[in-house]
């Protein structure tokens, strides 16, 4: 059930902007790896699904990161959450704007 999309940065603790690209990509690859829509935007990347699902990612994106090499995260959370369904998708959001 699609009841919460999430958009999540992710700034890992390095050194260089080479290393911290490095990082990321990796992380933004365990997101596309999970098969749930995503969305990757120049700042932060935009999933959708089912919020339990969600979470188990967020959570997953420090550990990612940290096993990539960087000694710390920092990361920025936004969550939109609808028990009963019913958020708005990423291309509804978004479409009409990448036309």
């Amino acid at each position: 059930m699609l009841n919460a999309s999430i958009a999540i940065q992710v700034l890992p603790h390095v050194e260089t902007d080479e290393e911290t690209v490095r990082i990321v990509d990796e992380v933004i690859a365990y997101i596309k790896d999970t098969g749930l829509s995503c969305y990757v935007g120049p700042f932060e990347t935009t999933v959708e699904g089912e919020y339990e699902a969600l979470m188990e990612i967020i959570k997953n994106c420090q550990y990612i990161a940290v096993k990539a090499g960087c000694p710390s995260v920092m990361s920025y959370v936004k969550i939109s959450f609808k028990p009963e369904g019913g958020v708005l998708t990423i291309d509804q959001k978004v479409t009409k704007h990448h036309q």
